[in-house]
């Protein structure tokens, strides 16, 4: 099997090694499974010289703020900017960066009113370059595949993964090798792939089936796997924490809400909190909740039925397809980010995960159907106690409206839900239904119209 070096040319030697989340083996190298070979758990990225290095808080602030300044190709990376805490490159310019990152921290006055939390936060990671949250770990993970000399890379997607894994693999000279369950990705998702010049291939499967199957892929073939698996998708992924609270003034949030898929980035955010707090950057740890779709609550069946020891797998279902996963991978270390910041997890239904959608987008700010969850399970958390009025809440958005345009359009024609049990349900949300209205090409009509909507 193709190993990845922490001694490559072009990575600064002895900067950080691998080690297991579960028996703590730290090795110099990592099998393209990206697992222990002690115990087969997967590897996560440890920084063996933070402690010589004695960072001061003060000063990584005012460095990482000095760059905004800087016009070199690394520092206009809301990635690459906070690259102290990122696995080292012997070279800056060996980066491969579309600018990734940098993305707007809105406040949500609407739906603080819905929800009764007066000071909530949306921080838009689908205004990444592809769209979507993926692009801030694929800018570090492409950089260290070439790095190793690797030609191919490859990953199994819902849709977003493989959009953004395109595009660097195109903007670092590599090639790109797609899989993703047909009939069950969002063609404005794989357009970008497509365009993006990935070989695309749709397998009869669901998005476990693609992943097993790469992962024998990998073993045969000198071929580089960029799923939320490989760690250096995790490092850049966790720089959402670090521009989050630099966008805060360094002012803690007390919630932080992430959907959950695959957990790959509920496990990076997790991991840079508690890095954080180790470096004296913050004094505590947000809570960190997760929430799921209810037909692809894994990991929320996974802490009920088992105390978090064991997966309990589903055959996921959801229209909100990124997160329409049924075995995710990074589960154990989605569980260990929970127990660290006391967060919760909970589940939504559909219904709820549409009309969240809506009342996202009322504030002139779209999403995809994955990231409204937030809002969703936000009601949820505030109904039961444990997100408090008083508190701060940031929910993690982590994909563009044009995502899955055919859903917001269902969702607005009112037949997003026809023919399922839950179409009875969804009359609930005619309120927020904008359909276009068709009308003779006179002032007199619009005229209407327009006092017609002074009514509703």
């Amino acid at each position: 099997m193709p190993t990845v070096p922490t001694s490559a040319d072009g990575i600064h030697q002895a900067a950080f090694r691998f080690r297991c989340i579960v028996c703590g083996d730290v090795s110099d190298e990592a099998g393209q499974n990206f697992r222990c070979p002690q115990c087969q758990d997967l590897l996560e990225i440890t920084y063996c010289h933070w402690k010589e290095n004695g960072f001061e808080a003060q000063s990584l602030r005012s460095l990482w703020r000095q760059r905004r300044l800087s016009l070199s190709a690394v520092d206009l990376s809301g990635v690459w900017r906070f690259r102290e805490l990122l696995p080292a490159l012997a070279s800056d310019e060996r980066a491969i960066t579309l600018r990734e990152g940098n993305t707007p921290l809105y406040e949500l006055p609407q739906c603080a009113r819905i929800t009764g939390v007066p000071r909530l936060f949306a921080k838009h990671q689908g205004l990444n370059p592809t769209g979507s949250f993926k692009d801030a770990g694929m800018t570090v993970a492409s950089t260290f595949a070439r790095l190793a000399g690797f030609r191919w890379v490859a990953c199994a997607s819902t849709g977003n993964t493989s959009a953004s894994m395109a595009a660097y693999a195109a903007r670092g000279g590599l090639r790109s090798l797609v899989l993703v369950p047909e009939g069950k990705v969002s063609w404005s998702k794989l357009s970008q792939a497509l365009d993006y010049g990935a070989v695309t291939c749709q397998l009869r499967t669901d998005f476990d089936g693609c992943l097993r199957l790469l992962q024998e892929l990998v073993v045969r073939a000198p071929v580089y796997q960029l799923n939320s698996i490989n760690p250096f998708r995790l490092e850049g992924q966790k720089t959402l924490a670090l521009e989050l609270l630099e966008q805060l003034d360094w002012q803690l949030p007390d919630h932080i809400i992430v959907p959950g898929g695959n957990l790959g980035n509920s496990s990076a955010i997790g991991k840079a909190l508690v890095e954080m707090r180790d470096l004296g950057l913050i004094s505590r740890l947000p809570k960190l909740s997760i929430i799921q779709a209810e037909g692809a609550n894994a990991l929320v069946r996974t802490l009920r039925e088992t105390g978090g020891q064991r997966l309990i797998s589903v055959q996921a279902e959801t229209r909100a397809t990124a997160v329409r996963i049924g075995n995710p991978a990074s589960w154990k270390k989605a569980v260990q980010v929970l127990e660290a910041t006391g967060g919760a997890c909970e589940q939504v239904t559909e219904i709820e995960i549409a009309q969240a959608k809506a009342e996202i987008g009322a504030e002139g700010i779209g999403c995809e159907p994955a990231s409204a969850v937030t809002l969703a399970g936000l009601k949820k958390l505030v109904k039961q106690g444990f997100v408090k009025l008083d508190e701060t809440v940031v929910l993690v958005l982590t994909g563009n409206l044009l995502k899955d345009p055919d859903f917001t359009m269902g969702f607005h024609r009112g037949d997003l839900f026809k023919g399922t049990p839950d179409e009875s349900a969804s009359a609930a949300l005619n309120r927020l239904r904008r359909l276009p209205v068709v009308l003779d090409a006179t002032l007199d009509a619009v005229m209407r119209a327009l006092e017609q909507a002074e009514k509703s």
